[in-house]
C-alpha cells in the first residue's frame, strides 16, 4: 500500500476535500457517515493487519523505501490533521498513486486500526529521535526555559502520590492512594490528617482528590474524593466528601464530614478501573466533578447509572433545577455523559471547562465540557484494543449526536492532571492547559481559542509516571510523579 505517496500528494495537491473532523464549533456536533460494517471484526491484530497488507510499500517500522514510497515517520505525518486523510487513503485508494483500495477487503475499524499502528510506529521513532527531559541543568521549550526542583523527594513516605492542593498559609495536602492526606512544608512531609474517611485501594481506585475551597479562609472546607468501599460483599464506587481540619502540632483531625455525593450501593462494583476523578469549583458557589465507567463501556452512554459521568451540584451538594437530565435519571448532578475515564478536569481562564480521559490503546482525549453532551464512549473512539485487535472508528454516523475531542493523543499517555497557568512567573504560558500523563511520563502545554486547538508542545518527559499537574500558588507549575513517589516543580530559567 503506496500510503505515502498517497498521503505526499495529498498535502501537496489538496486531492482530498477538507477533513471532516475539523468542524468543532461550539453548537455544532461533528458527524462523519461511515455506517455499520455488515463483515464485523476478523480477529485479526492490527499489526498483522499491517504485516499482510503494508510492509512490502511501508517497511516494517513505516520507515518507506518499498516501491519508492517515502517515509512515514516524520512529526508533520504524525499530526492529527492527517487522520481522517490516513483513513481514507487506505479505505479508497490512490489509483493515481498506485495504490489500492481496501475498503471491500477490510472493514472501517480494521482500517482505523491500521491507522492507530502507523500512528503508534511514528510516535517510537519521533521518541527516539527527541529523547527524554534532562534530569538537571536548564531545559528549553518554543516559549519559556525552565529548571526541574525536587520539593518533596522520594525519601518522605509518599505513597502512589495522587493530587496537591495548598491551604492559604502555604502548606500542601497531597492524597496518597492507599489512604493517606499529609501536610507538608517546605521540602517536608510534616504530618498526617487523622480521622479522614476510610477509602478502598482496589486497583486504580483509593484516595484520589483533595480540593481546597477556593473561598477557605472564610468557610475553612476542603473536599475530597475516594473510593468508598462497599458496605456489604466487594467492591467500591467514587464517594466526595467534604469536611474540616483542626489543626494539632504538624498534623490535623478531620472533622464535621458532609456527603456531596454518593451513588447506591447496587451500583458498588469489584471492577478495578476508571474511578476518575478531580474536583473543580467555577467560583459561582458550584463544582464540578468526575466519575469513570468502571469498564462498563455503555454503561457511560446509559443515563440509569453513574457511571461514566461529569456531574455539576451546588458547593453543598445539592442539585441544581437547570441541569440538562433533572427529571430524566435518578442520578443527582449528571453535566455529560459518554465519558471513559476523566482524570484531568480544569476551568480555563476564560470559564470553559476542560476534561482530559483515557482511551484504552491511543485516543486519550481532551474534551472541551458542554451542558449535556454526549463525548461518545464507547460509540466512537480514536483507540484500539489493549490486545491490538480493532476496535470502533472515531467519527459519528449520521445522525449521533456526539461531540468530538479538541485533541487527541495517539499513542495514549495516560493522560492524568490537568491544569491552566495563571500568575506571572512563566507570561508566556498564561492561560495555557497542562495536561500530565502516566503512561507517557509526559506533561503537554497546550494552547486552545474556543472549539480550536492552537498550539501543543511536550514540555517534560520521562522523570515518572505524572499523576497530577498544578499551578501553585507562587506560579510555579507542580507535577506529583508516581515511580518515583515525589513531587517536583518547574522554575524559570530565561
Amino acid at each position: 500500500m503506496n500510503l505515502a505517496l498517497a498521503v505526499s500528494a495529498t498535502l501537496a495537491a489538496c486531492s482530498f476535500a477538507p477533513e471532516p473532523s475539523a468542524s468543532r464549533s461550539s453548537d455544532k456536533m461533528t458527524m462523519v457517515s461511515d455506517g455499520p460494517d455488515p463483515r464485523g471484526q476478523r480477529g485479526r491484530m492490527v499489526s498483522q493487519l499491517y504485516q499482510e497488507n503494508c510492509v512490502s510499500c511501508h517497511g516494517d517500522r513505516g520507515q518507506g523505501g518499498g516501491a519508492g514510497t517515502k517515509t512515514l515517520l516524520s512529526e508533520e505525518l504524525h499530526d492529527q490533521k492527517h487522520d481522517r486523510r490516513f483513513f481514507d487513503a487506505i479505505k479508497n485508494g490512490v489509483p493515481d498513486m498506485g495504490m489500492p483500495s481496501y475498503g471491500e477487503t477490510l472493514s472501517d475499524p480494521e482500517i482505523w486500526g491500521l491507522v492507530v499502528h502507523i500512528r503508534e510506529l511514528q510516535a517510537t521513532a519521533l521518541r527516539r529521535a527527541k529523547g527524554s527531559t534532562p534530569r538537571t541543568g536548564v531545559v528549553k521549550t518554543r516559549r519559556h526555559n525552565y529548571r526541574v526542583e525536587t520539593v518533596i523527594d522520594a525519601d518522605q513516605g509518599l505513597q502512589t502520590p495522587w493530587a496537591i492542593a495548598w491551604l492559604p498559609d502555604g502548606r500542601m495536602l497531597i492524597t496518597n492512594r492507599p489512604g493517606k492526606l499529609v501536610l507538608a512544608r517546605g521540602n517536608s512531609v510534616t504530618g498526617e490528617v487523622q480521622g479522614i474517611p476510610e477509602s478502598l485501594e482496589l486497583g486504580q481506585g483509593g484516595l484520589m482528590e483533595v480540593a481546597v475551597h477556593p473561598d477557605y479562609a472564610r468557610n475553612g472546607w476542603v473536599y475530597l474524593a475516594y473510593t468508598e468501599p462497599a458496605r456489604s460483599g466487594r467492591g467500591g464506587l467514587t464517594k466526595v466528601v467534604r469536611g474540616k481540619l483542626a489543626f494539632s502540632g504538624g498534623g490535623a483531625s478531620w472533622t464535621s464530614q458532609q456527603t456531596i455525593w454518593e451513588a447506591d450501593q447496587k451500583f458498588y462494583t469489584g471492577a478495578g478501573v476508571h474511578f476518575g476523578t478531580r474536583i473543580v469549583f467555577d467560583g459561582r458557589g458550584l463544582l464540578y466533578f468526575v466519575v469513570g465507567e468502571r469498564a462498563g463501556n455503555m454503561l457511560a452512554q446509559e443515563l440509569t447509572n453513574p457511571f461514566g459521568k461529569v456531574y455539576r451540584l451546588r458547593e453543598d451538594g445539592s442539585e441544581l433545577a437547570d441541569n440538562p437530565f433533572v427529571g430524566k435519571t435518578d442520578i443527582k448532578g449528571v453535566w455529560t455523559y459518554g465519558h471513559r475515564n476523566p482524570q484531568g478536569l480544569v476551568f480555563d481562564l476564560n470559564g470553559d471547562l476542560w476534561v482530559t480521559e483515557h482511551g484504552p490503546r491511543g485516543g486519550d482525549e481532551l474534551n472541551r465540557i458542554v451542558r449535556g453532551s454526549n463525548y461518545g464512549w464507547p460509540v466512537v473512539a480514536f483507540s484500539i484494543n489493549y490486545n491490538g485487535a480493532p476496535f470502533r472508528t472515531p467519527w459519528p454516523t449520521q445522525g449521533q449526536n456526539i461531540r468530538m475531542p479538541i485533541f487527541r493523543w495517539l499513542p495514549s499517555i495516560g493522560a492524568c492532571g490537568l491544569d491552566v497557568m495563571k500568575g506571572s512567573k512563566f507570561p508566556q504560558w498564561q492561560g495555557d492547559l497542562f495536561a500530565g500523563g502516566l503512561s507517557g511520563a509526559n506533561v503537554d502545554r497546550v494552547r486552545v481559542k474556543g472549539d480550536q486547538l492552537i498550539e501543543r508542545e511536550e514540555i517534560l518527559h520521562g522523570l515518572g509516571r505524572v499523576r497530577e499537574v498544578r499551578t501553585g500558588p507562587d506560579g510555579l507549575l507542580y507535577i506529583a510523579l508516581n515511580q518515583p513517589d515525589k513531587i517536583i516543580r518547574l522554575v524559570p530559567a530565561d
